[in-house]
């Protein structure tokens, strides 16, 4: 799967990660992670603790895949406003869930410490603005219903805007504690924790067959360097190559353009360097790094032939330091790495655990859309829990035939 194509700027501040070898031999384990990208390590390291035997296969190496163009805000709200899920989910449902997202991100913050690898984990706030006029009453009535969820939040007049910022919105949400994390050293940052707390890491190592044998009890899956592995569980957490072993049908692809600048020495005109994204859809969105780049990304493109995608590149960057420069005029950047990507969201807003008839023993992690890091770290939880306790009743909120209105 053809899933992006640029520079990439993550791999660049962890030229030393740590390496793994390739699997060699047959293996026989209680939980088998099949990816090894954020959403592969934010599992094994929940498995980590536990007193079960964990391997995790990546076809390529750690954090190559959509790892690399992760751009890693780190927010509870998302695409699809909660006063429009509780449209189709009901109020209980949505407060249930931004609780859960909330915690998420929390639940990152106490794993980017408890690892040894420095992920760059910051806490930022949020500035969500209004793309025009016309959404400033949807924009209020989400602050509305965020206040009395008690999120920490204020709403800015335009007035309030300008004074903190050097471009003009007519009204926003003001987020306080989201967060930002470098994805490629947290994803190695969990994976390294993992591996010293005994689970199998094995790099170039691709799954070509799978198949359940009932008289085992047991999933079987073969690699294309003609290994078997025996497995009681399997943690299918492929990111978007995921659908290519099973398709959801709730999920829907785009492209979408991601530019990091060079590093910038005066950063005063972007107020506590905050998050920034904006109702428009698509929407743009950006935010700062460790070392003082820009990251800017959006304009999503309705493509999905990666030759299409990618022949917008250029275009698509230009764009986007374009919309930067009319946002913040004084802060001079040039683009130093610029990609084009495919990105998956899940029709209704809400990411996915898929547990399907075919796949016995087995978890789909599709944690898709634009808290993806959030929804992973959400979801492994969730999906560790049922396999070492052997019930989270929160799971069912997340399964693909997930209850709707009034059924919870």
């Amino acid at each position: 799967m053809n899933l992006q194509s640029g520079t990439y700027y993550w791999p660049t501040t962890f030229p030393d990660a740590p390496s793994y070898p390739a699997l060699e031999d047959d293996l026989s384990c209680d939980v088998l992670i099949i990816g090894g990208g954020s959403s592969g390590a934010q599992c094994a390291y929940y498995l980590a603790d536990t007193n079960l035997k964990v391997a995790v296969i990546e076809k390529s190496t750690i954090g190559s895949g959509s790892t690399s163009t992760n751009t890693a805000l780190l927010q509870y709200s998302g695409e699809k406003m909660f006063t429009q899920m509780i449209n189709t989910f009901g109020t209980n449902y949505i407060e249930r869930h931004l609780q859960l997202l909330k915690e998420a991100i929390n639940e990152i913050e106490l794993a980017s410490n408890n690892v040894s690898i420095d992920c760059e984990f910051n806490r930022r706030d949020t500035l969500y603005s209004a793309s025009c006029a016309e959404d400033v009453e949807s924009l209020k009535r989400e602050y509305e219903f965020l206040k009395q969820h008690n999120c920490e939040l204020t709403f800015l007049t335009k007035e309030e805007i300008e004074a903190k910022y050097p471009f003009s919105r007519d009204a926003a949400i003001y987020s306080y504690n989201d967060a930002e994390v470098n994805p490629f050293r947290f994803t190695h940052g969990l994976l390294d924790y993992s591996a010293r707390k005994g689970i199998r890491i094995y790099e170039n190592t691709e799954m070509n067959g799978h198949h359940y044998d009932e008289k085992l009890g047991k999933m079987i899956v073969s690699t294309k360097n003609r290994c078997s592995i025996q497995a009681r569980y399997i943690i299918f957490a492929a990111g978007y190559e995921g659908m290519e072993i099973k398709k959801e049908k709730k999920a829907s692809f785009v492209s979408t353009y991601t530019v990091t600048t060079n590093p910038v020495e005066d950063l005063s005109e972007w107020y506590n360097r905050t998050l920034i994204w904006e109702t428009a859809r698509p929407y743009l969105f950006m935010r700062t790094t460790r070392d003082n780049r820009i990251i800017i990304g959006g304009l999503d493109d309705n493509t999905t032939h990666p030759e299409d995608r990618d022949s917008k590149l250029i275009h698509k960057k230009n764009k986007l330091i374009e919309e930067f420069n009319k946002m913040f005029p004084t802060i001079k950047v040039q683009p130093e790495y610029y990609l084009s990507a495919f990105y998956g969201g899940i029709v209704d807003g809400m990411p996915i655990i898929g547990k399907y008839e075919e796949y016995p023993n087995s978890y789909f992690l599709f944690a898709f859309g634009d808290n993806g890091t959030v929804y992973s770290q959400l979801l492994s939880k969730m999906i560790v829990k049922e396999i070492v306790e052997g019930n989270c009743p929160d799971l069912a909120l997340y399964l693909q035939e997930r209850p709707l209105l009034n059924t919870v």
